[in-house]
């Protein structure tokens, strides 16, 4: 089993920055791919990045695509998203999650081995 916990979260001004983390607990030793996905009141979650095992590949929305970065550090059993340039409408909960399979944009907790609580990121105007 493996527990995912978010941190990072918090309030910020529009065009400012976060740095979320996904630290992983438990048998981590399996090499998951890792996603970050969003959900803001009153929408669809929303799919944001991915990241593979070795960190080699990523994956954005077109939205996120130089603006944020994801990045990992299985030393630390750690993923990372670093926001900027954040704009209101990101306002969400952000989650990570892990599967063994490869990376999917999927938004459904049933196709990852492991979902964390996630944690809220609101921008202001």
């Amino acid at each position: 089993q493996v527990h995912l916990v978010e941190s990072g979260g918090g309030l910020v001004q529009a065009v400012g920055s976060l740095r979320l983390s996904c630290a992983a607990s438990g048998r981590t030793g399996r090499r998951n791919k890792m996603v970050w996905v969003c959900h803001a009141p009153g929408k669809d979650r929303e799919f944001v990045a991915a990241i593979t095992w070795s960190g080699n590949s990523t994956h954005y929305t077109d939205s996120e695509k130089g603006r944020f970065n994801i990045s990992r550090d299985n030393a630390k059993n750690t993923v990372y998203l670093q926001m900027n340039s954040l704009k209101p409408e990101e306002t969400a909960v952000y989650y990570c999650a892990a599967r063994r399979a490869e990376i999917s944009p999927s938004i459904y907790e049933k196709d990852y081995d492991y979902w964390g609580q996630g944690t809220q990121v609101t921008v202001s105007t």
